[in-house]
């Protein structure tokens, strides 16, 4: 069996930076999932969303500090996992500072490695859009509340870097999906990349 590759966390000074900038990075890195039986799953970031501090109305912490939310108080480089509509689950990684509530939201990745394993996660035998979409990504890398609060510079679930993203290539929008806070331009995506969510 061939070695996993030696993909390696980014460090933890990457997310103690505002999230704005942590969210547009992130378009091109690799977001890898290692499992208990030795495979991998590994895919490109192409779609993510800033949610930024309790004056944001659409951030889950617009309300203050809840069970729920406590891991995005906390130290920056965790991944906040949450279940919503009854049925996904989606990751954000926490960002800024300790005590300031703000996350990236990954959106969507386009798959590198594993797409068979993915295929079933998901329960579909044929197809790769398995992962244009915050949920469908997590079903997709086995995603759940299980791994809320895993460490991303660790070895479970990380993001390593990527190629560079140029400007250009770069769409900025409102963000989508929500009822409050659409105003603010704050997902970032990958133009003309068939797995961004829409």
């Amino acid at each position: 069996m061939n070695a996993l590759p030696r993909y390696s966390p980014l460090p933890r000074s990457f997310y103690y930076r505002p999230t704005l900038a942590v969210a547009r990075e992130l378009l091109g890195a690799r977001l890898v999932r290692r499992l208990d039986n030795g495979l991998q799953l590994v895919g490109k970031i192409v779609e993510t969303e800033a949610y930024i501090g309790e004056e944001d109305p659409a951030c889950h912490a617009a309300r203050g500090r809840t069970p729920r939310t406590a891991i995005m108080y906390g130290p920056p480089g965790y991944a906040y996992i949450y279940f919503t509509y009854g049925m996904h689950h989606c990751l954000n990684a926490v960002t800024e500072r300790e005590g300031f509530p703000a996350a990236a939201l990954i959106r969507a990745v386009e798959p590198l490695e594993g797409l068979e394993t993915m295929r079933e996660f998901y329960g579909r035998s044929r197809g790769s859009r398995l992962t244009d979409g915050p949920g469908k990504l997590c079903r997709a890398f086995a995603l759940d509340r299980s791994l809320n609060g895993a460490d991303l510079c660790g070895e479970i679930l990380f993001i390593a870097a990527g190629e560079e993203v140029a400007e250009q290539h770069i769409a900025v929008t409102p963000r989508i999906g929500i009822r409050s806070g659409k105003e603010y331009p704050w997902r970032f995506c990958l133009k003309n990349n068939s797995f961004v969510s829409r």
